[in-house]
């Protein structure tokens, strides 16, 4: 019988459940009097709803891509990095499937590191198709963060193993593309597509600056991903500039 199962088994039995689970599990002990056994009852159905509350999330996350359905592959496009004074600035291209599953995406600013990591792993698993693009510090000094913005966001879209029909684009049209554009200001927290590029574009983006803390530790690239921190600018103005950062973005405060 179920009230012979001690609690603490039942726990276990809990946290190993998967949320499909989560009902039988409630099925199986709701009629148990103990109050620990009642408490994990509740955990169980807690978790149902915040399940329930975040597919409703998802759905809303996927109206653009409901209202182009007809256009073929909606392509997601999305940057990160425009603003550090090191290391370069990364676009994310990823086309979803139509029946895409996975929960959680949204803007990457939002999610956790370790979200993000475990959603970087499903978007490349579940996604039709997904393209990187990225403009190095050299090329932003020669041109500008926008163009380079813009030339990285163009490369992460050839690199994509599927041609889409339609781009959804974090609140700029990109110049120089044949394809069909939508811009939707702050994107990556409207569109599900938008969203997972933002992740993949983060996700590798750090990867980067946490290499590049391994060669250069003096910088706290691992923890500041190039952005000014007091403790990076002071870096700077006691080493010096490395190769990965961006002259035009350091000169008011360093010159050489």
């Amino acid at each position: 019988m179920a009230e012979e199962k001690k609690i603490g088994a039942i726990k276990e039995e809990l946290q190993a459940a998967e949320d499909s689970m989560l009902p039988d599990f409630i099925a199986r002990y709701e009629k148990d009097e103990r109050s620990g056994v009642k408490t994990l009852v509740e955990k169980a159905r807690k978790r149902i709803q915040k399940l329930e509350t975040e597919y409703a999330r998802i759905e809303n996350l996927k109206k653009y891509e409901k209202e182009y359905a007809d256009a073929g592959y909606i392509c997601g496009i999305d940057e990160v990095g425009r603003g550090p004074l090191a290391g370069p600035v990364v676009a994310g291209a990823v086309i979803l499937p139509k029946d895409c599953d996975i929960l959680y995406i949204n803007d990457s600013k939002k999610l956790s590191a370790s979200m993000r990591e475990k959603l970087y792993d499903e978007i490349m698993e579940k996604a039709v198709a997904t393209g990187i693009g990225m403009a190095g510090p050299g090329r932003i000094d020669e041109t500008n963060i926008l163009q380079a913005t813009y030339e990285a966001m163009r490369q992460a879209i050839t690199n994509l193993k599927v041609k889409p029909d339609i781009l959804l684009n974090d609140a700029v049209t990109i110049p120089g593309v044949d394809i069909r554009q939508v811009p939707i200001i702050k994107g990556d927290a409207k569109s599900i597509s938008i969203g997972a590029a933002s992740i993949i574009a983060k996700v590798t983006r750090d990867r980067m600056m946490e290499e590049y803390a391994k060669i250069m530790p003096e910088y706290g690239f691992a923890d500041n991903k190039g952005y000014g921190s007091a403790a990076h600018i002071a870096a700077i103005k006691e080493y010096g500039p490395t190769p990965i950062h961006r002259r035009t973005f350091i000169k008011n405060f360093y010159s050489e």
